[in-house]
């Protein structure tokens, strides 16, 4: 599948997935968490003359789709890239799932984001981020304990 977003194309990534972990490690700051979803859910990238974006969803059944991660490239942050993808997944998979889920830090850096883009506030796991990284995680300053969820309606 391949859309044009905005003079953007937006395609999924079937093979050479490894080769996006560096992008990605800007949306999960660690490698072993990026491989326990990476090869199990779908890998899409956004190319504007050169991969400017990625992320990664998973069928968590249930009528769920989850973003794992979505990594924009530090020089086209905060220009619509990262709003751009969850658009097309919008479009994409409506039908398909009934919810598009996405899970963060308790950051008031990315949950804004989510909200602009349509999501709410669904459910939190506490200590998340405590229980399963090895080392601490810091966003604006601020040590990530629990992972909040959002979700929208397809």
């Amino acid at each position: 599948m391949c859309y044009n977003l905005y003079n953007m194309k937006f395609y999924e990534i079937t093979t050479g997935k490894r080769e996006l972990v560096p992008l990605l490690l800007l949306g999960d700051e660690q490698e072993s968490m990026i491989e326990r979803y990476l090869y199990r859910g779908r890998l899409f990238v956004l190319d504007d003359g050169g991969i400017v974006g990625a992320c990664v969803v998973t069928d968590e059944g249930g009528g769920v789709l989850e973003l794992k991660n979505i990594a924009v490239s530090p020089s086209r942050r905060r220009s619509g890239c990262g709003r751009r993808m969850i658009e097309h997944l919008k479009r994409a998979f409506a039908g398909q799932y009934e919810y598009l889920q996405a899970g963060t830090g308790d950051s008031p850096l990315t949950m804004p984001f989510y909200e602009a883009c349509g999501f709410e506030r669904s459910h939190r796991v506490k200590n998340f981020f405590l229980e399963n990284y090895d080392h601490p995680i810091f966003e604006g300053g601020v040590q990530l304990k629990d992972m909040i969820y959002f979700k929208t309606k397809l």
